[in-house]
């Protein structure tokens, strides 16, 4: 039974739903760690930052030592979510300031690179080329899914900030367990015994035209996301805060339904549209799509509550949706031996990116106000989508 392609994908979802819990188990209770340990905007956002960065670190290690490609995949996910589990229960039972926390959410990070780039590669070994894109679709939306329930935790009641990660800590345990016991590697990749150490495979795959627009595509897709997702919460208290005696939203709960809901609505469509009408023509209509929602969101910073949910719910699938579709492209595009190096190689690069624009965005904001922050990200989707029209061209041409 568990055998089954269908089963073994939705068990991977399950994995990576739990497991990213951890993710912005930290950024979803910031104003309560502000409070509580009286650090200041600009320092909470470390609380963020060191996971991109730890991630980096993790996936650029495990590019080098091509991890995900020499080792049973399950496990190596399996191992990485309890770690990153352990990390967040420490931080929920014994931090009590930034000292603690950050050294902690950087290991976070660091472990969270076996769990999301080794599970893309588990989904796409149990998918055909012809149905790759919308299972890479549902993984990205478990991702999303897992990345919102933070926000989930804490929209639903007044819970103290640790028992919300405590929460968190508790998912990403089961899904550890869910890993090692149930998810096996299935037959796409398969090519016999491990491929030989090959540490620069990272930069050859960039010489290929094909990979190297792909890529591109995927940078400007993340300059835009993780900025988004982190903020997104601060644009919102910043506009209920200047509609004073009009109809205000519950933040949590919007960015939720914006991040996790819509998200993963936009991640089933993206990965459908990626099978149905190619995996470019997908990508650029999703890139823009949220492109759009970065040039028009200041009109919507101070708009009734139905606008900005409205405004929240069309970026939130938008700006997911195409997520799915550079993994499955790099898959079909790269050296089969080391998909999982060429995964973990184009999230350690992206990842990097969303640093930049996390510190980026809140220091616009200081500067001009929340309403213009995020047309700060514009220039992402922008280039995404012209790399994607490119490599759309060149498929056309075979």
């Amino acid at each position: 039974m568990t055998s089954r392609p269908g089963v073994q994908r939705a068990l991977i979802a399950a994995v990576q739903v739990l497991g990213l819990a951890v993710w912005f188990s930290a950024s979803a209770v910031v104003p309560a760690l502000r409070e509580s340990w009286q650090i200041s905007a600009a320092a909470s956002v470390w609380l963020t930052a060191s996971v991109q960065l730890g991630f980096v670190v993790g996936a650029v290690t495990s590019t080098v030592l091509n991890l995900a490609d020499r080792m049973r995949p399950q496990l190596l996910m399996a191992a990485c979510a309890m770690l990153a589990a352990v990390c967040t229960g420490a931080f929920a039972t014994a931090v009590d300031g930034l000292a603690g926390a950050i050294p902690l959410r950087f290991l976070t990070g660091v472990f969270l690179a076996g769990v999301y780039p080794v599970g893309m590669k588990l989904t796409g070994s149990w998918a055909p080329p012809a149905r790759r894109g919308f299972a890479f679709g549902v993984m990205i939306g478990a991702l999303t899914l897992g990345s919102a329930l933070p926000h989930l935790i804490g929209g639903l009641g007044d819970l103290p900030w640790r028992a919300v990660m405590g929460t968190a800590a508790v998912c990403a345990f089961v899904g550890a367990v869910v890993a090692v016991t149930l998810v096996r590697e299935g037959p796409q990749f398969a090519t016999g015994p491990p491929p030989r150490p090959y540490p620069r495979y990272a930069l050859a795959m960039f010489r290929q035209r094909g990979p190297r627009l792909v890529n591109l595509g995927y940078f400007g897709h993340m300059w835009e996301l993780y900025a988004l997702w982190t903020w997104l919460p601060s644009f919102l208290i910043a506009g209920a805060a200047a509609r004073v005696g009009r109809d205000q939203v519950n933040v949590s709960l919007l960015a939720f339904l914006a991040i996790g809901v819509a998200g993963v609505a936009g991640c089933l469509a993206g990965g459908w549209a990626a099978d149905r009408f190619g995996r470019p023509r997908a990508a650029v209509t999703a890139l823009a799509v949220s492109g759009a929602c970065c040039l028009i969101s200041p009109l919507f910073f101070t708009a009734p509550p139905g606008a900005v949910v409205l405004l929240g719910v069309v970026w939130g699938a938008a700006v997911i949706a195409d997520s799915g579709v550079f993994s499955t492209a790099l898959s079909e595009v790269t050296d089969k031996r080391y998909v999982g190096t060429a995964l973990t190689a184009q999230t350690a690069i992206g990842f990097a990116l969303t640093v930049v624009t996390i510190q980026l965005v809140p220091v616009l904001a200081g500067a001009v106000g929340w309403r213009w922050a995020f047309l700060l990200l514009v220039p992402g989707p922008l280039v995404g989508a012209l790399a994607m029209g490119a490599f759309g061209r060149q498929v056309a041409r075979g």
